[in-house]
């Protein structure tokens, strides 16, 4: 019998990946797809708006690491959190404010693999801009595996993040 080798999260964070661009879930290693021209632009657009409206009130976080205890090891695109010392541990899902995925060719991964373990992290909201879909999908309100919210918004339209109900963001295309 064959059987995949789970990883822990420490056992993970030890391998001699050559560059990231994995990620692990639940235990078990996912190759990430490269990412392409359209998914790298939204995503700098995105970068701005956030920069711009939250500085001073939250940390933004592109591509880099977060953890969901005990076995998972996720990039997320975009990464909306709560200021703090950060130099001696990841970010987990007690700091999220809100987590982004620009979705091209990994839309069905996101949302059948990442969103679930997300809402069963507790992280209180996920947008993932699905750009073969023109639309931006909002996740809100977890509950076990799955959000009780779901919000589809065309580009062009506003958004707000739950945590900064104050601000106006202009979804990019």
């Amino acid at each position: 019998m064959v059987r995949p080798y789970r990883f822990s999260l420490e056992e993970f964070l030890r391998l001699p990946l050559p560059e990231r661009g994995v990620e692990l879930l639940e235990g078990e290693v996912y190759q990430m797809a490269p990412i392409g021209s359209r998914h790298a632009h939204i995503l700098d657009l995105w970068v701005q708006v956030f920069v711009k409206a939250f500085h001073g009130k939250a940390g933004v976080r592109v591509q880099g690491p977060f953890v969901l205890p005990p076995d998972t090891y996720l990039e997320p695109d975009l990464l909306l959190y709560r200021l703090g010392d950060f130099r001696h541990r990841y970010p987990g899902p007690e700091d999220a404010l809100l987590v982004l995925e620009v979705a091209e060719s990994s839309l069905d991964y996101d949302l059948s693999k990442k969103v679930p373990l997300y809402a069963k992290a507790g992280v209180p909201e996920v947008w993932v801009q699905d750009l073969l879909g023109g639309r931006l999908l909002l996740f809100r309100t977890p509950e076990g595996d799955h959000y009780r919210e779901q919000i589809w918004v065309k580009p062009g339209e506003k958004v707000a993040p739950l945590a900064f109900p104050e601000a106006s963001l202009e979804v990019p295309w």
